[in-house]
């Protein structure tokens, strides 16, 4: 009598209409399989992700589920059964990956029930040309969708979820009766003055919140502004949005005529666009002095809330990042010269004082005369690839810690008899180089980015708290590894 084997089976479905590979007609057929073959299916190893493209394995939960359990000792399961190929993978790469960790590392086969390819060296040609036709299949079968999308965009018809202001009706869109009047509020006082900055702080505080329930933050204040649905209107990329067109102005997209109701009058969303250009046009204009190098750049950070200071429109202040785009509630507004002096002082202050706050960093660089920098380098290079494959999902939790704590002691093993530079030491590099870097700061001849370049040599960071009028600067030294 032979053995019985335990699987699991993986069900996937893409759209409701595929009622030949719904999940019960799945399970029951996987089931059936299972019984003729003397092999058992327990309720808890079956894995369904309903709805969910195959194209891209982390996109499906219970597929990683599945996988992360196949990966525990003892082995749960010996098989994984799929009523075809093409639930388990539509993407090739994925397919080879998983199947080849899951036999390699797990002793686990994936077979389908519907396609008996045999044993022997040729059935690896014939998946792989079952793997590839399902693959075609998937592309082909995007393509033909997006075909439809666009056919019925181009009658008026919804394509896409509804914005803010909106809720999803029978086929169209409708005027949602809590956030509908929320946009026609931020037009009203866009029109009267208020700028997206606070117009997205006005609306945090009232607890209003995006559709995907975050904060305001300007562009998301400008995006509804800039946005012809309110209006009546739909619009498209035929083509898909590129990055970087957060506000679908390439001259690809396409506006038609709606079926839903205007939220706002034509007037009012026109008066709007036309206050959002005027204020463009004043950006490029600055666009130049604002981008313009200046010594303390990427250096200085909000006390509050951790984000950098940015120069201001006018590029003569600096500004926390979030306050301005309304995500931070404390402005830590200065001018670019108080702030060059604050830092200056402070330089000097440390200087004469010789009190520093430091962190010191390593210099990983090969010296190819050194075994040990040879295998440092290689353990630091196995600690990135363990951390992208849990973040890939091909490592649980627990094995990436395991995996991350072997590399570790290594690392810690390799850099024993790497010495370590004193705290007198340290603070004589650090006195040393302010001294040398102070004169080229206070002169003038010497460009704003390479004063910044000199002070990223020896800052790690400087906090400003604009409430106490007060900065922090916190200095690194960096050496090399043997």
């Amino acid at each position: 009598m032979t053995n019985t084997k335990t699987a699991a089976a993986y069900v996937r479905v893409s759209t409701d209409d595929q009622l030949e590979y719904s999940p019960d007609s799945q399970i029951k057929k996987i089931r059936e399989y299972a019984e003729r073959n003397n092999i058992h299916v327990p309720d808890e190893f079956i894995f369904i992700d309903e709805g969910i493209s195959g194209r891209k394995a982390e996109k499906r939960p219970d597929f990683m589920k599945m996988i992360s359990l196949a990966k525990t000792k003892p082995k749960p399961f010996d098989l994984i059964l799929v009523w075809k190929f093409s639930r388990f993978a539509r993407n090739r790469e994925d397919s080879i990956v998983y199947k080849s960790m899951l036999r390699k590392q797990c002793g686990i086969d994936v077979v389908s029930i519907s396609e008996q390819i045999g044993e022997d060296k040729t059935s690896i040609l014939i998946e792989a040309l079952l793997e590839a036709m399902d693959e075609y299949y998937s592309i082909n079968l995007a393509e033909e969708v997006k075909r439809g999308m666009n056919e019925k965009f181009s009658r008026g018809g919804v394509v896409s979820q509804p914005p803010f202001g909106y809720k999803m009706g029978d086929g169209v869109f409708v005027p949602d009766e809590e956030t509908a009047p929320i946009v026609k509020m931020i037009y009203e006082d866009f029109v009267s003055g208020m700028g997206v900055r606070k117009i997205a702080m006005k609306l945090n505080d009232m607890g209003v919140r995006s559709t995907k329930g975050n904060k305001f933050e300007n562009r998301t204040v400008e995006y509804i502004l800039c946005n012809p649905t309110y209006i009546g209107k739909l619009r498209r990329n035929p083509n898909g949005c590129e990055n970087g067109d957060r506000f679908h102005q390439s001259s690809d997209t396409i506006i038609v005529d709606g079926k839903h109701e205007p939220i706002i009058s034509n007037e009012l969303y026109q008066a709007a666009n036309e206050k959002l250009r005027e204020n463009k046009k004043r950006y490029v204009r600055n666009a130049q002095q604002k981008n313009a190098d200046f010594m303390l750049r990427g250096l200085v950070r909000c006390s509050s809330c951790g984000s950098t200071l940015v120069q201001a429109v006018k590029g003569k202040s600096l500004q926390c990042h979030k306050y301005a785009r309304g995500q931070c509630e404390v402005s830590h507004s200065i001018t670019i010269s108080k702030m060059n002096e604050a830092v200056l002082k402070k330089l000097e202050s440390d200087f004469e004082n010789c009190e520093f706050e430091f962190e010191i960093r390593k210099d990983h660089a090969i010296d190819t005369g050194n075994i040990n920098s040879i295998l440092l380098e290689k353990e630091y290079k196995k600690l990135e690839r363990v951390k992208e494959a849990y973040e890939a999902g091909i490592d649980t939790l627990e094995e990436y810690k395991l995996n991350k704590a072997r590399i570790q002691n290594r690392i810690a093993e390799l850099e024993k008899d790497i010495p370590k530079p004193s705290t007198e030491e340290i603070t004589d590099k650090i006195k040393a180089s302010i001294s040398d870097i102070l004169v080229r700061l206070r002169d003038n001849k010497v460009s704003e980015n390479e004063k910044n370049t000199l002070l990223r040599s020896i800052i790690a960071g400087i906090i400003f708290d604009k409430k106490n009028m007060t900065i922090q600067i916190r200095y690194h030294l960096v050496y090399n590894s043997p």
